[in-house]
C-alpha cells in the first residue's frame, strides 16, 4: 500500500482525488494548503500530488522539501509554460485539470512502480558506477529550451511502451539521438538496437539487408544471411529516412509490424520476431502517400506515436550549449586543450540559420578548430555564410517569423497556405511589387532594407537556385514544392535546365 499526500485547495477536488485513490488501494493524507503539507514532512510519503497555485506558495515549493519523494503537479492553467517550468524545477510529471479519472490513476500507477523500479536497482548495486552517473539518459541530447523540454517529457512517456514511434524533423538535427533515448529507456534497453539508414542502401538490396536471404536466392547469395530485422529480435530496429523505403520493401514493412513475421528472400517460410520499430524521416510521408509514392497503410502504422524534432534555429539559446559541447569534444577529440569561442564567433553561432542543423555545426566547428592558430574561434574561422534574411527589413523578418512558428506549430497545417497568407499581406513596404513589374525587382536597391515577400523570394531563388534544388529551396523558404513552383510561374522565375 503505498502513502500518497495529496495537496489542493478546492475540497472537491481534493476529496475527489483522496475518495479515488483509495478506492485503487493507496493510503491517502490531504491538506489544503503548503503550510499544512510541510508540517506533515513532505519526504516520508510515497508520492505528492499538489496543485500548482495554493494558499501560501506553489507546489512546486514542495519538490526540494519531498525530495527524495516524487512530486506530481495538477494544473488547471492552461499554461504549457507554468508545466514546463514544473519539469525544469524537478516535478517528476504534471496533470492538467479536468483530469479524467482513468488518466489520474496511470499516471499515479507509473510513477510508483519506476520509482520502486529505481529504488530496486540502487539497491542491487554494491558500489556506485560512475560511467552511469555521468551518463545522459538524453543519450547525448543536449537542450534547455521549452520545445526540447516537451520532447524529453513525451521521450520518458513513450519510450517505456512498445507502440511504433515515428520521428520528424530536418536533416542535421539528431533524429537517431532520439532513438537511441528511446531505446536505453525502454524495457529492451538491454537487447540491440539496430540502426539502418534506409537512403544508403541501393534499392536492389534493401530487401536483403532488411530481411535476409536464402542460400541461392539470387545471383551472389552463397550463403544464408539472416537480415536486419531479424538481428533485431527482442530489441528496437531503427529505420532512418524511411520515407525513401522502395513500396516493395514497404510491403514487406508492413506485414512486420501487423503480423509480427518476416519471410528471408528465397524462403516460402515465415518466422515471427519480436521487434519495437522506430522511423526517422525529414519528409511529409502523408503528402508522398498521397502521391502514392508511400504506401498509406503502413504510414498509418507507422505513425502511432508522433515526436517532432525541432529545428536548431528554432531552438533559442540550445544553439550556444550545443556549440561549447561540440567544441569541448572536438578539442579532446584532436587533443588541442583550452578551446574556446571569441565573442564575434557566439554572435554569428547565435544569428545563423543552420539549414544543416546540428550536423552543419559540428562540421563549422570542426574545420575551425582544424585551422585555428591559437585557442581562440573566431567568427571569421567558422567561414558562416551570411543569413539568407539579411535582405528583410526588421518588421518583415518578425512577421515572416511568427508565421513560420504558426506553421510549424500546427501540425496538420498546409505549407502552401501559410505561405500564401504571407503573399496576401499589404503595405509590408514601400516596394511591394505583383506580376506584372516582377521583371523590374532585379534592379532594385537592396540598400533601402525594405523589400517586399515578391521581392524577397525573387531575391532568394535568384541568389540560391545554381546551389539548391527545388527541395531546399522550399524547405529554406519554410513552404511546399507546389507553392514554390506556383510562385515561380507568378512572378515569372522559370527553373534553370538541367536544375533538380
Amino acid at each position: 500500500m503505498s502513502h500518497i499526500l495529496v495537496v489542493e485547495d478546492e475540497t472537491i477536488i481534493r476529496q475527489s482525488v483522496r475518495r479515488l485513490l483509495e478506492r485503487h488501494g493507496h493510503q491517502i493524507a490531504d491538506v489544503d494548503s503548503i503550510d499544512k503539507a510541510k508540517s506533515l514532512d513532505p519526504s516520508s510519503f510515497d508520492l505528492v500530488i499538489s496543485d500548482l497555485r495554493l494558499p501560501g506558495g506553489n507546489g512546486t515549493d514542495l519538490i526540494a522539501l519531498a525530495r527524495p519523494t516524487p512530486v506530481l503537479i495538477m494544473t488547471s492553467y492552461a499554461s504549457l509554460r507554468s508545466a514546463v517550468d514544473a519539469m525544469k524545477m524537478g516535478a517528476v510529471d504534471y496533470i492538467a485539470k479536468p483530469f479524467d479519472h482513468d488518466e489520474m490513476v496511470n499516471t499515479v500507477t507509473a510513477i510508483l512502480q519506476r520509482d520502486i523500479s529505481e529504488s530496486n536497482t540502487n539497491a542491487e548495486d554494491d558500489a556506485p558506477d560512475v560511467s552511469a552517473e555521468t551518463d545522459d539518459t538524453k543519450s547525448g541530447i543536449i537542450g534547455s529550451s521549452d520545445a526540447m523540454q516537451i520532447l524529453f517529457r513525451k521521450i520518458a512517456k513513450v519510450a517505456p511502451t512498445d507502440a511504433t514511434v515515428l520521428i520528424q524533423g530536418e536533416s542535421g538535427t539528431g533524429k537517431e539521438l532520439v532513438a537511441k533515448a528511446l531505446h536505453r529507456q525502454s524495457r529492451r534497453a538491454k537487447c540491440a538496437l539496430i540502426s539502418v539508414n534506409c537512403a544508403a542502401i541501393p534499392e536492389t538490396l534493401i530487401e536483403s539487408e532488411l530481411f535476409g536471404h536464402e542460400k541461392g536466392a539470387f545471383t551472389g547469395a552463397t550463403a544464408l544471411r539472416q537480415g536486419l530485422v531479424e538481428a533485431a529480435d527482442g530489441g528496437t530496429l531503427f529505420l532512418d529516412e524511411i520515407g525513401e523505403l522502395p513500396l516493395e520493401a514497404q510491403a514487406r514493412l508492413l506485414r512486420v509490424l501487423q503480423e509480427g513475421e518476416i519471410r528471408r528472400v528465397g524462403s516460402v517460410q515465415s518466422q515471427q520476431v519480436d521487434v519495437r520499430l522506430i522511423a526517422a524521416t525529414h519528409r511529409n510521408l502523408r503528402e508522398l502517400s498521397r502521391k502514392g509514392e508511400f504506401r498509406e497503410d503502413l504510414y498509418y502504422r507507422l505513425n502511432v506515436l508522433e515526436l517532432h524534432l525541432p529545428p536548431l534555429r528554432a531552438r533559442g539559446d540550445d544553439v550556444i550549449e550545443i556549440a561549447e559541447s561540440l567544441l569541448k569534444r572536438v578539442a579532446e577529440r584532436m587533443n588541442v586543450a583550452g578551446m574556446k569561442f571569441s565573442t564575434s564567433a557566439l554572435e554569428a553561432i547565435a544569428t545563423h540559420q543552420w539549414p544543416g542543423n546540428v550536423r552543419e555545426l559540428e562540421n563549422a566547428i570542426e574545420r575551425s578548430v582544424i585551422l585555428a592558430d591559437d585557442n581562440i574561434i573566431t567568427a571569421e574561422l567558422l567561414d558562416i555564410s551570411p543569413p539568407a534574411d539579411r535582405y528583410l527589413s526588421h518588421a518583415l523578418k518578425e512577421n515572416w517569423s511568427n508565421e513560420t512558428a504558426d506553421y510549424n506549430l500546427a501540425d496538420n497545417a498546409d505549407s502552401s497556405s501559410i505561405y500564401k497568407q504571407h503573399s496576401s499581406k499589404a503595405d509590408f513596404s514601400s516596394n511591394s511589387s505583383d506580376s506584372n513589374t516582377s521583371g523590374q525587382t532585379n534592379n532594385m536597391d537592396t540598400q533601402q532594407g525594405e523589400l517586399s515577400l515578391d521581392d524577397y523570394f525573387m531575391h532568394f531563388v535568384l541568389e540560391n537556385e545554381s546551389t539548391m534544388n527545388e527541395t531546399e529551396l522550399a524547405s529554406k523558404l519554410g513552404i511546399s514544392r507546389k507553392s514554390l513552383w506556383e510562385r515561380r510561374q507568378r512572378i515569372g522565375i522559370p527553373r534553370k535546365k538541367g536544375s533538380k
